[in-house]
């Protein structure tokens, strides 16, 4: 029987049972897809990283002696459709049946379950051996509960794995350390210069400019500097692990101007593309402490596998209970387009300016230059929730969406009411000039609260509860705040409100 096995460029898993052993009779199929590049503008570098890495994948089966179909984006006969493509092949080649790893986005999903039925062959999806739950275990852990608190199934995956435990208690008696995780980087802080690849873009970039491909963002000296394949992302987590893991949980929450990596890992898009795998990533980071405890605290540690073996694994299993459903949430029901500076950095509020422009330099930005910059201005701005999660679908080299969206929409913008984050994410001046550098160069003010020079966030963060009341006052963790409005002078209240809306009524000129 000859078989087609379908590749997806997020599943370049060289380890996947299907690569164990060699079969003439089946055949693997890539493909470069307007479909896949199109659905919304994608950064260039996220592009080049895809293709490359897809090449290289296809290049290493066909070494070891596997039979490859590979679909370039030029080529004459692409149909620019994984089904159109399939059919084609079928017919060329005589496939009797096909087979696809689950695929991780919800309209890939559909589309593979829409080419079964039109097929006249069979069509089988298998695991793709990736992630640590099926796609319904989380709804499971949490059938018949109204909250689905992380924590909970953070605590259940470290039992279940046996990771950071003494026997049924975790390691320092202590679950999470993320109260230690919260610090300002300090000065003179010796940050290791990241590992870097390079590798040569001119071919695809041309192919991308050639077919008219719209992209956001830029790369510098028409190389790619991102992994392409298991070995060097084994590479970038070894370089994690031994130069920036001793000080990754103190300071992961800070930001810093021209500091674009920190002490962050930068594995995400090979994680998410699947040349690694959560696991080895979690045993890796543990064994690191195991064989360092004297020197590396358990909080810098478990900070980081709470990200991967907790938040990862917990939003892929709320994507998958909530869609398709979830793309349309809109609890405050915003309006606002999202400001054209968002695609040029070019605005005079510096911690915007920063993490935009760095995010269209490197496609890349930490979780709370993410959360707490651009997210929370988005928030505070009124932004659709749907222009804000298309932003950050295509400007980030590890953004798909089945970790993208609920990060987005249920986390940074609170478009779900509260479904995944237990509070609206926001923040005035104050934690952005505690938490980076970014207030020292900008023309506004932190600790101005209203006039020209007064920092936009600060109108914005009072404006936005005022605004919200009637959604939020009854939330136990924002109490505070209006405790605050209510004690308000009237006239400070007033002056929030009209600077605010002063604000938004000249957002694209500020």
């Amino acid at each position: 029987m000859r078989i087609a096995r379908i590749v997806l460029g997020d599943q370049l898993n060289p380890l996947h049972s299907w690569f164990s052993s060699l079969d003439p009779s089946v055949t693997y199929v890539m493909m470069e897809l307007r479909s896949e590049t199109d659905y919304v503008p994608h950064h260039l570098q996220k592009i080049v990283a895809f293709f490359l890495a897809m090449r290289d994948f296809a290049e290493q089966l066909k070494r070891a002696g596997h039979l490859i179909q590979y679909i370039r984006l030029d080529d004459a006969d692409n149909q620019h459709s994984f089904s159109k493509n399939i059919g084609r092949l079928i017919e060329i080649y005589g496939f009797e049946k096909v087979e696809y790893q689950e695929p991780d986005e919800y309209r890939l999903q559909q589309e593979f379950l829409l080419l079964s039925t039109s097929l006249k062959i069979p069509l089988v999806e298998i695991s793709s051996e990736h992630f640590l739950t099926e796609r319904n275990e989380l709804q499971l852990f949490f059938k018949g509960k109204k909250k689905w608190l992380m924590e909970t199934f953070y605590r259940s995956m470290r039992e279940k794995h046996s990771i950071l435990m003494l026997g049924q208690k975790p390691l320092g008696q202590q679950w999470n350390f993320d109260h230690e995780n919260r610090n300002k980087l300090p000065k003179n802080l010796h940050i290791p210069e990241p590992l870097e690849f390079a590798h040569p873009a001119e071919e695809i970039i041309d192919l991308i400019q050639i077919q008219g491909i719209k992209t956001i963002g830029s790369l510098k000296n028409n190389a790619s500097s991102w992994p392409i394949n298991r070995t060097e992302s084994l590479e970038l987590l070894e370089y994690f692990c031994t130069h920036l893991l001793p000080h990754f949980g103190t300071y992961q929450d800070a930001m810093a101007k021209g500091e674009v990596f920190l002490f962050h890992s930068r594995i995400s898009f090979s994680l998410n593309s699947k040349m690694l795998a959560p696991l080895e990533v979690i045993q890796r980071v543990e064994l690191e402490y195991h064989s360092n405890s004297d020197s590396l605290s358990l909080g810098q540690v478990e900070g980081y596998i709470r990200q991967i073996l907790g938040w990862r694994e917990y939003i892929r299993g709320v994507y998958w209970a909530k869609m398709p459903g979830y793309m349309n949430e809109n609890f405050f029901q915003h309006s606002r387009a999202l400001p054209s500076w968002f695609w040029t950095g070019d605005t005079k509020m510096n911690c915007l300016k920063e993490s935009i422009s760095q995010s269209l330099d490197f496609a890349y930005a930490h979780h709370i230059q993410r959360l707490m910059i651009t997210g929370n201005f988005a928030l505070l701005a009124g932004i659709h929730p749907r222009e804000i999660h298309q932003w950050y679908l295509g400007i980030y080299i590890d953004a798909i969406e089945w970790v993208e969206m609920p990060n987005t929409l249920g986390m940074s913008q609170y478009a779900d009411g509260g479904f995944l984050a237990t509070k609206p994410y926001v923040s005035s001046a104050n934690y952005i000039h505690k938490m980076s550098n970014y207030c020292e160069t900008c023309v506004y003010s932190p600790k101005e609260k209203t006039g020209a020079k007064a920092c936009p966030f600060n109108a914005l963060y009072w404006n936005f509860f005022i605004q919200h009341r009637s959604l939020l006052e009854n939330n136990p963790r924002i109490g505070m705040a209006y405790r605050n409005i209510d004690k308000m002078d009237a006239d400070l209240k007033l002056a929030y409100q009209k600077q605010a809306d002063a604000f938004l009524s000249n957002i694209e000129n500020v």
